[in-house]
Order: structure tokens, then C-alpha cells, then sequence
């Protein structure tokens, strides 16, 4: 038989380990029989057996331990073949004192053939299984005449007041006839010299309790006394008394010259003499043995009465059986769907609700690329309704947008707002608005009513990856590692794949995306830039600008950008500082933007002496951008966040030629020695070829002038005419889906 599909037989496996479950459950609580009282009918079994006056031999076993491969397996055989009258536990015939853990001893007990009685010990008691022994057993100390002698089991565990045994157990002897005692009690009343792992609270206790029954012990002859509770055999003379350690009837067990597997073999003649004999069992458990007995007894135990158990194991098993079924048996096709039309939605304006956290006049790259896009769509007829929050200084009219109050505003410049997505009228004017699509910007917040609206509106929803959630750790109260390592990315795969289309604007972004885990059908395509408004400006506009910044003949650096940690701003300033000292060309870096960061960036510039060379030039309003880049001479860029880099198209579409540090976002953007240089980020590479670009002019004018051309692809109206078709493929998939759920209904 060859195994060509072991994913199959893994299914098929499953399939029957779920049959087997629910048939073993079914087999344990509906065909095994409950038990009460058991030592009233082992008691009774024991006296039709060995009548009073006559000689009784029994054995004596500590530590079952629910043990299967020792104690069923080894010691119950043993205990069948002889002429033993019954058995007797010293204590820990449980593991513990739940439901299951009884359930299982008395199947193990159920082997024998000789009656049997127990001793309340530790592990009877623990896990509220005081009142399982009770119920199931019998008392927690009680006494038996057994032929010519009398055996006694005390409570040592607490549950019981010990000064009310003593009193019981004073009465009990005084009046007593027999001629042989025997006591049984779980915790070891003297301390063993060679026992494994034994600590303080294994031994009888508290002091008083075993001086008050030392005394008992010594005052009314008791012969032996017999204890578990340690992985031990010993035995030590006190008096008249033989008191005996016995841990090794399956528990935990060493197997060495102290702890080894064993029994005891007690006889009592007629005329009340004891005598007793030690049985080892001179074969341990194989490793291998001994844990599939532990696995065994978990499932065993765990299955018989855990029902919150069972059901959880089940369902671990259905969940891996219907997955398994998924990946096997079910179709996939790895290709996009080809079968698609979407020329009807191409004919007929669309209605697009857009969901972002910040927007105009927040001055962002998701805010300038969203009003792009929204301007671009309108000029190709569509109607849009855009959900953000609002702004002290927004525009007073805004027919286009559905501003929402703040909850609360983030950040030293109050820029990021966490708008109140639980007004009702949110909801009521996009049920108002009617959408055909709903196009979200970010995978949080408002970003999420955007879905829950997808799903409530039964449209679909289309979500654009425009930024890369690792790098803002620091805007986030959770550890920087956990959030940077493990969230950012469990919360993009998990949004991205809740949508009906992803939007990248890189190659590099869209494998990113599949290395995480997104399944949802991607499309790439880079954001648009105002192409066109960055050829019409005026040379006298710039040089007016020119002089009002008191730039005489030096080259200038233009960057754009946040101030903030991840846009890597440190990065720039220490490289200039560099710069400066390695090229006798004047040169000025003017950094465009603002952000919570300022005031540390410039007392840093102040520090390094750079106020001649490096300005914050501060926030500049968009419809001003294209002026500002035509200042300069090239662009220098060095943050990793960015999934695009607009604003280096926008640069080049000024004519700059650009200097970046490589990150997902630049890797499509940047052609190395074409219309740029893109480096590690390392700072001297990166000041090597800012130093080149500022030297050497026929160079800078080369790489500008194939900037300025490959910038000319990206304009805003293709960038809407392209968004469109997404939109129109996405609504062709999501009703090609509904028909194919018609007709399986």
C-alpha cells in the first residue's frame, strides 16, 4: 500500500479517532455501571471469607495512583493467583480526588477477584474529593474485625477532627477482643531516612495528633501500623509496634534500592500472631511503556466524566477533520478569476462610501492620496461620501464628507483623532448614502464600522494597505516587540482577509501581504500624483520663494515628511552633519512637514551646529507642494514605513532625482541609477550618494530628466480611471458568489 496523500490518510485517521471518541464516551457513561457505598459490600464479601477466630492473610498495597501498567497489569494478577483473603490500600490510590480519577480506580479495581478496602489518603482528599470517597467508598475511618484481628483506618488528612479519631479510636480498643491490630492510616506517623522527594506536610501532622496517637499505639498494642504517601518501603520498630512505609504499588516510582514497585503480604494466625513479608516486583516499566500508560490514563480519565473536557477534545479533533477535509478534498484555484465581467459597472456611476481615521486638513499621505482619488472619480461621474473625523480648522462646507467627533485626540500636535464610531447617525447616513462598494484605509476603528457596514449593507468591501502598521510601536500602549512582531500582523492578515479586495501600491507590498497570510485577491496600484500641476509651475513663483528663504546659489535638498519616529528623521540630520564636512559645495536640506517630533529634531540640529544647513521648514499647504519641490536640486528620503513613497513620485515629477534607504515602499519607486539611488540604511553609503548628486551636475540633470519621464505613468486621472476597474471587478466577483449561493440553495 503506498501512501501518496498522507494528508488523506491524516483525514481519515481523524475521522475515526472522532468516530472512536463519541462511540468510547457513549461506552463509558452509558454502559458502565455507578457505584456506591463499596466498602459495605467489600466488608461483607470479607467476612463470608475468613470467619472469626480463623487465620487471614491480605495483602497490603501505597501508591496505586490509578497505575495501569503496574498495578492492573502486575500486581492484581499476582493478588488473583494467590490465597490472599483481600487486599488493603495504604493511602494515594488516586492521583487525585476528581470524578474521573475515582471512576478510573474502581475500573482498575474491578480486576480483582478478592475483596478490597481503602484508606482515605492525601490524594483521596484532594480537589473536593472528600465527598467523592464518602459517597462512593464509604467513611473517611471506620473498623473491620477480620478473623482474629481488628483493622482500623484513621483520616489523616484534616478532613476529620483528629482529636475526635483519638477519642473514637480509645473507645474502639478499649472494648476490643481481638487478637491482632492493625492500623491504617495515609500519612506516615515517623519519618523515613531514604524516601525520594519527601518533604514536611507527606507525614502525619499536626505534633499533636501523632504523639495523642503514638500514645493510642503504645497503650493498646497495636501490632503494626501501615502508611503511603512517600515512594518508599521501610519499616521501623517502636516498641511492640512494626510500623511500615509502603509506596510502590504503581505510583511514582524510581526503581532503585529504595523506591522500587512492591507489595506487602501480612498474615495473621488464629492465635493473633502477625508476620508479614515483603513482595517486589523485580521488573520495571520500558520508558516508552510507561508513558503511553500515562497518555492512556489522561484520556481514560479525562474522557469517563469530563464532559467540558470531552467536548473540547472533540471539537479539537472535528475542527482538524473539516480543515483537513478543506485542504483535501475541496478545489482550490490559485489563479485570479479570469470569468469576470465588469463592463456593467464600468457603464453606470458608482456610489463609494470611504472610511478613513484622518483625512483633510490633516496633512498625511492617506488624506492627500484619498482626495485624489476622490477628485479623480467624480471627474469620471461617480458619487462619493468619505467618513472622518472632524477637524477644528475642516472646511464649513464639505457635501462629500461625513464628519465624526473625537473621543479622543492622540499625539503632542493632537494630529491622530479616535473618532466616535458609536453615533448612530454614522450608521443612518451611509444607510442614507446608498453605497455600492465601500473602500476602507485603514485595518482599526473607523476602518472596522467601514466592514461591519460592508456586511450590513451586504456590499463589498475593498481596503488599500497604505501603511506599514510595525513601524508606529511606539504609538501603541503595548510592548514595542509584541506589537511590531506579532499584532500589526495578525491585524492586517485578519482585516485583509474579512474584505472582498486588497489595494497595494508596490510589488513588494502585494508579496508581503501573501507572506502573511492574505488570501483575498489583490490588486497593485500605485497612488496618483497631481502630474500635471507639477509642469505648470512658474519660474517667477520660484524665485520668489527662493529669496523669501534666503537662498542665494546653493544646492538644495527638499525631503517631505512627518516628524515623527518612524519617518527615521535622526537618520538625515546626522548624515547632513556628515556631508557637510566632506564637500566644499554649499548646499541647504529643507525638510517639509511637521509632527509631535519637532521641537527634539531642532534642538538636535541646534546642537550639531546645523542651523545653516538643515531647517524645518514646518507644514506647507498642498495646493503650495509643487512650488516647494522645484526648489530643489534632488530629494533625500530615509523612513522604512512607507508602502509607496508618493511623495518621492511627487518629487519626481518636479524633476528631482531621489536618494532613499531601501524599505518595501522605495524598492519599486527608486531605480537604482536611473531616476535615483536607493542604499541600506547605512549612512555612509547613503551620504556617498546624496554627495554624488550634489557634485556632479551632468549626473543630477541625467537622473532628473528620467525621473520627471517615469513619474509621467502615475497621474492622478489614470490612477482613478484604474481604481474604477477594481471596484468594478470586485462587484462582478461578490455577484458571481451570490448567484453560486443561489443555486446551491
Amino acid at each position: 500500500m503506498t501512501f501518496r496523500n498522507p494528508l488523506k490518510w491524516l483525514f481519515y485517521i481523524c475521522l475515526a479517532i472522532v468516530g472512536l471518541l463519541v462511540a468510547y464516551k457513549t461506552y463509558l457513561n452509558l454502559f458502565m455501571e455507578d457505584f456506591q457505598g463499596v466498602h459495605t459490600l467489600q466488608v461483607e464479601r470479607i467476612q463470608s471469607r475468613v470467619s472469626e477466630g480463623e487465620a487471614v492473610s491480605f495483602a497490603v498495597v501505597g501508591n496505586i495512583n490509578n497505575s495501569i501498567g503496574i498495578f492492573e497489569e502486575r500486581i492484581v494478577p499476582e493478588l488473583n493467583a494467590s490465597d490472599l483473603d483481600f487486599m488493603v490500600s495504604a493511602g494515594n490510590a488516586v492521583s487525585g480526588g476528581g470524578e474521573d480519577k475515582y471512576r478510573a480506580l474502581y475500573g482498575s479495581l474491578g480486576h480483582l477477584t478478592i475483596p478490597y478496602l481503602l484508606t482515605f489518603g492525601a490524594h483521596e482528599y484532594e480537589e473536593f474529593g472528600s465527598f467523592r470517597f464518602y459517597d462512593h467508598f464509604g467513611p473517611h475511618f471506620f473498623s473491620i474485625r477480620a478473623g482474629s484481628s481488628r483493622l482500623i483506618f484513621l483520616d489523616s488528612t484534616g478532613k476529620t477532627p483528629w482529636q475526635w479519631q483519638i477519642r473514637w479510636l480509645d473507645d474502639l480498643l478499649s472494648q476490643d477482643d481481638s487478637k491482632a491490630r492493625l492500623l491504617f492510616i495515609g500519612h506516615p506517623p515517623m519519618t523515613a531516612e531514604d524516601a525520594p522527594f519527601d518533604r514536611r506536610k507527606d507525614y502525619l501532622h499536626p505534633p499533636a495528633f501523632r504523639s495523642a496517637l503514638m500514645q493510642q499505639i503504645k497503650e493498646h498494642d497495636v501490632d503494626m501500623v501501615f502508611s503511603a504517601n512517600l515512594s518508599t518501603y521501610e519499616e521501623e520498630q517502636v516498641g511492640d509496634t512494626l510500623f511500615i512505609t509502603t509506596g510502590g504499588a504503581g505510583g511514582l516510582v524510581l526503581n532503585n534500592d529504595t523506591s522500587f514497585y512492591h507489595f506487602v503480604q501480612v498474615n495473621v494466625s488464629p492465635d493473633g500472631e502477625v508476620s508479614h513479608s515483603l513482595k517486589r516486583l523485580k521488573v520495571g516499566q520500558h520508558p516508552i511503556l510507561k508513558q503511553l500508560e500515562s497518555l492512556w490514563f489522561f484520556i481514560y480519565s479525562l474522557l469517563y466524566s469530563g464532559y467540558v473536557n470531552f467536548i473540547i477534545i472533540l471539537a479539537v479533533f472535528v475542527a482538524l477533520t473539516i480543515k483537513l477535509y478543506s485542504v483535501i478534498f475541496v478545489g482550490k484555484d490559485y489563479y485570479p478569476d479570469y470569468d469576470l465581467d465588469p463592463a456593467p459597472w464600468l457603464e453606470k456611476p458608482l456610489r463609494v462610501a470611504m472610511f478613513t481615521n484622518n483625512y483633510l486638513p490633516f496633512i498625511g499621505g492617506v488624506p492627500i492620496s484619498i482626495e485624489r482619488l476622490r477628485r479623480g472619480l467624480e471627474a469620471l461621474g461617480d458619487k462619493l461620501l468619505i467618513v472622518a473625523p472632524r477637524y477644528r480648522d475642516q472646511p464649513p462646507h464639505e457635501d462629500h464628507v461625513l464628519r465624526v467627533p473625537s473621543l479622543l485626540a492622540l499625539g503632542e500636535k493632537r494630529e491622530f483623532r479616535l473618532a466616535n464610531i458609536f453615533l448612530a447617525r454614522i450608521r443612518h447616513g451611509v444607510r442614507q448614502f446608498r453605497p455600492d462598494i465601500i473602500h476602507i484605509h485603514h485595518p482599526f476603528w473607523l476602518g472596522s464600522l467601514g466592514l461591519f457596514m460592508a456586511r450590513v449593507l451586504r456590499v463589498p468591501a475593498v481596503y488599500t494597505y497604505h501603511t506599514r502598521l510595525e513601524h508606529y510601536a511606539h504609538f501603541v500602549p503595548l510592548p514595542g516587540m509584541l506589537f511590531r512582531n506579532l499584532i500589526s500582523h495578525a491585524l492586517i492578515k485578519r482585516f485583509a482577509n474579512r474584505c472582498d479586495g486588497v489595494i497595494v501600491p508596490t510589488y513588494s507590498t502585494e508579496e508581503y501581504l501573501r507572506m502573511i497570510g492574505v488570501k483575498t485577491p489583490t490588486f497593485v496600484q500605485p497612488t496618483g500624483i497631481e502630474y500635471q500641476r507639477f509642469q505648470e509651475v512658474s519660474g517667477e513663483d520660484v524665485n520668489k520663494l527662493r529669496q523669501q528663504l534666503g537662498l542665494a546659489g546653493e544646492r538644495v535638498f527638499i525631503s517631505v515628511s512627518r516628524l515623527s519616529n518612524e519617518k527615521n528623521i535622526d537618520f538625515m540630520i546626522e548624515a547632513i552633519d556628515t556631508l557637510r564636512h566632506r564637500t566644499d559645495v554649499p548646499f541647504r536640506f529643507l525638510m517639509i512637514g511637521d509632527g509631535h517630533q519637532r521641537d527634539r529634531l531642532q534642538q538636535k540640529i541646534k546642537e550639531r551646529g546645523l542651523e545653516d544647513h538643515f531647517t524645518l521648514v514646518g507644514a506647507v499647504p498642498p495646493e503650495d507642494m509643487a512650488t516647494w519641490y522645484h526648489l530643489g536640486d534632488a530629494f533625500l528620503f530615509a523612513s522604512k514605513s512607507e508602502t509607496q513613497g508618493m511623495v518621492i513620485l511627487e518629487a519626481m515629477a518636479a524633476g528631482l532625482p531621489v536618494v532613499a534607504v531601501r524599505s518595501s515602499g522605495i524598492e519599486d519607486v527608486v531605480r537604482h541609477g536611473f531616476n535615483g539611488f536607493k542604499t541600506p540604511e547605512k549612512q555612509g553609503q547613503w551620504v556617498e550618494q546624496a554627495q554624488k548628486l550634489l557634485e556632479d551636475d551632468s549626473l543630477r540633470k541625467t537622473l532628473a530628466e528620467q525621473a520627471l519621464t517615469f513619474a509621467a505613468d502615475y497621474s492622478v486621472e489614470q490612477f482613478a480611471k484604474d481604481v474604477r476597474e477594481i471596484y468594478a471587478s470586485t462587484l462582478a466577483l461578490a455577484e458571481k458568489k451570490r448567484k453560486q449561493i443561489w443555486k446551491t440553495n
